[in-house]
């Protein structure tokens, strides 16, 4: 009977490692998911700031044609800037 006991019990414990494995890896599961849905939506805003800003662009290329050639310039400069931080956020989505 001891012998049997002892193997009861063992399997009693795994059982019990198995359970707090579980636990743990639901937990790990609903914060991943969490944290997906957070990016999901912070990549959503990115991209409909994205769009919103090339409206803006389509505006202004179409505005551009009035402009001195320093003002050309200086709207580039703007424009290439605001692409740079959005290559930044993407990146950072992304990585």
């Amino acid at each position: 009977m001891n012998a049997i006991d002892e193997q009861i019990q063992r399997i009693e414990d795994k059982v019990l490692l198995l359970l707090k494995e579980y636990t743990s890896a639901q937990k790990e599961i609903q914060r991943l998911q969490k944290e997906n849905n957070r990016v999901n939506e912070l990549l959503q805003s990115y991209n409909n700031e994205t769009k919103k800003l090339n409206q803006k662009e389509d505006l202004l290329k179409v505005s551009v044609e009035n402009l001195t050639d320093q003002s050309k310039k200086d709207l580039e400069k703007r424009i290439d800037s605001y692409l740079k931080d959005i290559d930044k956020c993407l990146a950072l989505l992304h990585s």
